[in-house]
């Protein structure tokens, strides 16, 4: 589900403009960064890219508010 939820995020970002900058926001060589926001592989190859792991990782996207499934699968079913 992570990767899907970094495809559609790669997905938004549609211009290589914005591209090239959150990556560069979220930490990403300026270099590198260039590099990946001109690639023409698909949304969903990228996704599964070492750039969106690195960028987009578990923890920043459980601060924008995608929880990790495991602890609320955790939460709902083991607690009770």
């Amino acid at each position: 589900i992570r990767r899907r939820i970094r495809m559609y995020l790669w997905k938004q970002w549609k211009k290589i403009s914005a591209r090239f900058k959150n990556l560069k926001r979220l930490g990403i060589a300026k270099g590198k960064a260039w590099e990946w926001a001109n690639t023409r592989k698909g949304y969903w190859r990228i996704a599964n890219s070492w750039i969106l792991s690195r960028s987009l990782t578990n923890e920043y996207l459980a601060s924008i508010g995608y929880d990790d499934i495991s602890k609320r699968y955790e939460v709902l079913h083991l607690n009770h």
